[in-house]
């Protein structure tokens, strides 16, 4: 069937797939860079990579609307539960929860994750398998060499990989993982939303591998 990538800006992405829509960190309302607002996300679940407002500020206005099953850290699920959420996947690294035609793991990153000083759990990346497809998120980490072993063990087939520097991985160590990691083709995200962040994407040069720079509003096919 494959898989529909629709990047919504920053590291907000809308994956689709039949009557599935996955949406990875939701941060649109506040964001400069979202192409949508939060009230016009449709979805039928959502996965969180760590606490931070940037991918979770969205998270349960949108969950609420629409009925939406959240995955994320154990911490992040108390919270959102406490915000009256009901359809709650709590998880943790290591960890893969199925669903009807897909499935949603969590892998290490390399970072921190709160919300508003409140302790949100491990930060994370999310692997999404949908449309018979394997989609993986770096949520926001630096770079570490088992980022080559979650390439083995998961074998995507597109990869979203942080590159703003700073508080993540940069352009260079961002092509770095993504050869380490192997997914075809590599997109990267988590950059020049904010002054702080860099917005040259020169040297996202991974080697032997696709590199797709989307812009908000853009949809990338993995047939």
């Amino acid at each position: 069937m494959g898989v529909e990538i629709e990047f919504l800006g920053h590291a907000t992405f809308l994956l689709r797939a039949g009557d599935e829509a996955v949406l990875i960190d939701p941060f649109l309302d506040g964001n400069p860079k979202a192409s949508r607002a939060a009230s016009d996300i449709e979805c039928t679940r959502i996965a969180i990579t760590h606490g931070h407002a940037d991918h979770l500020s969205d998270a349960a206005p949108i969950a609420e609307r629409t009925g939406a099953t959240v995955y994320a850290a154990f911490e992040i699920c108390e919270y959102l539960g406490e915000q009256g959420i009901e359809n709650l996947e709590p998880m943790n690294p290591g960890g893969t929860v199925e669903f009807e035609g897909g499935s949603v793991s969590l892998v290490q990153a390399f970072h921190s994750s709160s919300f508003e000083g409140r302790y949100m759990g491990m930060p994370c990346g999310v692997i999404v398998r949908l449309g018979g497809k394997c989609v993986y998120h770096t949520g926001d980490t630096a770079l570490f060499s088992d980022l080559q072993l979650i390439g083995e063990a998961h074998k995507p087939d597109a990869l979203l990989v942080c590159a703003g520097d700073r508080f993540t991985m940069g352009p260079r160590d961002a092509a770095r993982a993504a050869e380490l990691i192997g997914a075809p083709v590599a997109v990267p995200m988590h950059y020049g939303t904010w002054p702080l962040l860099t917005d040259d994407m020169e040297p996202f040069v991974p080697t032997g591998i696709r590199t797709v720079l989307m812009e908000p509003g853009e949809t990338l096919a993995i047939d």
